[in-house]
This record gives C-alpha cells, sequence and structure tokens, in this order.
C-alpha cells in the first residue's frame, strides 16, 4: 500500500492570484494597506487565522478573525465570478494523479482550504474522484501539526512508513515531519527548495515527472 498526501494550494493548483486578491479585499475592508504579494505568498498552506497573525503578529486577535471572515467572503466572491479559471492544475498533475491511481497508489490533499472552497476547487479540474482523503482546516489545527496528515493515515488504512507527504511550503514538510511521514517538496510554489530541505523533505521536485522518480525513490 502507497499513500500519497497532498498539500493543494502551491502544489496541485496555483492559486496565487486569487489568494492575493482575495487577501487585498479583506485588509482593504478594515482600511489597512494589503499586504506585500510576496508575503501573502509566504503565509499560503497556513490556516487563515494564522495566516493573519503571520501577516499581522501586533495586532490583536479579533481583527485576525474579521480579516479571515473577510476573506473567506472575498474568496467566494471571486468564485462566484468565474475565477476558478484563474487557478490552473501546474503542468503534468493531472497526468501524474492519473499514473499514481492507475499505479496502485491512494492519494490524498491535507490543505488550510475549506472543506467548500478544496471541493469546489477538485472538481473545476475534474479530479475531485481521485482522492480518498480529503483533510481542510474545517476540521484540523493549521499546519505544520500533524492533525490532518494523521487522519489521512487513518481514512487510507496505511502506516506512517507506507506514506509520504508532498508540497511547496515548509509548513508541509514540518507537518510530515511531526507525523513521522516522508516528506517531498515541489519548487513551482510558493517556498524556495533551500527551504524545503532545511525543513526536512528528502528531495525537492522541479516538475511533475521528477516529482514521480522521488516518490519511487
Amino acid at each position: 500500500m502507497k499513500l500519497a498526501v497532498f498539500d493543494c494550494d502551491g502544489t496541485l493548483i496555483d492559486s496565487q492570484i486569487n489568494i492575493i486578491r482575495a487577501m487585498e479585499s479583506s485588509f482593504a475592508r478594515h482600511g489597512l494597506p494589503a499586504p506585500d504579494p510576496h508575503a501573502t505568498r509566504r503565509i499560503v498552506g497556513l490556516s487563515l487565522v494564522e495566516a493573519m497573525q503571520a501577516l499581522l503578529p501586533e495586532a490583536p486577535h479579533d481583527l485576525h478573525l474579521s480579516l479571515a471572515d473577510d476573506y473567506k467572503t472575498a474568496f467566494q466572491r471571486l468564485r462566484a465570478d468565474k475565477a476558478l479559471d484563474a487557478e490552473p492544475l501546474y503542468p503534468g498533475i493531472a497526468r501524474l494523479l492519473d499514473t499514481l491511481a492507475d499505479a496502485g497508489w491512494l492519494l490524498a490533499v491535507a490543505t488550510g482550504k475549506s472543506d467548500r472552497g478544496l471541493k469546489l476547487a477538485l472538481e473545476h479540474h475534474d479530479i475531485h474522484h481521485l482522492f480518498i482523503s480529503l483533510q481542510t482546516a474545517d476540521r484540523h489545527p493549521s499546519k505544520p501539526h500533524p492533525s490532518m496528515l494523521r487522519a489521512a493515515l487513518a481514512d487510507a488504512g496505511a502506516e506512517e512508513h507506507q506514506a509520504v507527504m508532498i508540497g511547496d511550503t515548509i509548513f508541509d514538510i514540518a507537518m510530515g515531519q511531526a507525523a513521522g511521514v516522508r516528506s517531498i517538496g515541489v519548487d513551482w510554489g510558493y517556498h524556495d527548495a533551500h527551504e524545503l530541505i532545511d525543513a526536512g523533505a528528502v528531495g525537492v521536485a522541479n516538475d511533475a515527472d521528477h516529482l514521480l522518480a522521488l516518490m519511487h525513490g
């Protein structure tokens, strides 16, 4: 048995345009200057409240909660405006997922997105049916807490040594480390390759074919 657990934003789907737009809208509602897009990309993968805390560490908790709620509203509005068309799968990902499924791998997602947001994104790309376990921020602490990964292992009936965690941020890699699962980074997302290695990734893929090779390594 082999289980591959993927992060979503920055790993499967290039969603940075809508993430930055929603963050700008959320901050604007509170009369705050928008965070630098680079700073926003750095916190992708965290749950929303934790992301707001990272962007505004000196702000009160109530503001973090309000910003998170406003972000959700802005993101829902973007989805209603067909903005999912601006969130493509990364090159080779669709083929990679089909290849893994055909080879007998079980597939899962562990993401800071909501249940609703993840479902919409995966269905938009017609890949929802490929995953046996979908773990989100709605039911778990933020990464790098291992709760999401442990739930995916339980759903798959897999042991830690039978699984691999795949993600683009140090939060993904640290979650894998905390759960005792081998972790592989990808360099097309939001954190640099050397950061992923320093966090404990056994390798960093530069494209989908390279990722497949690392998974079999």
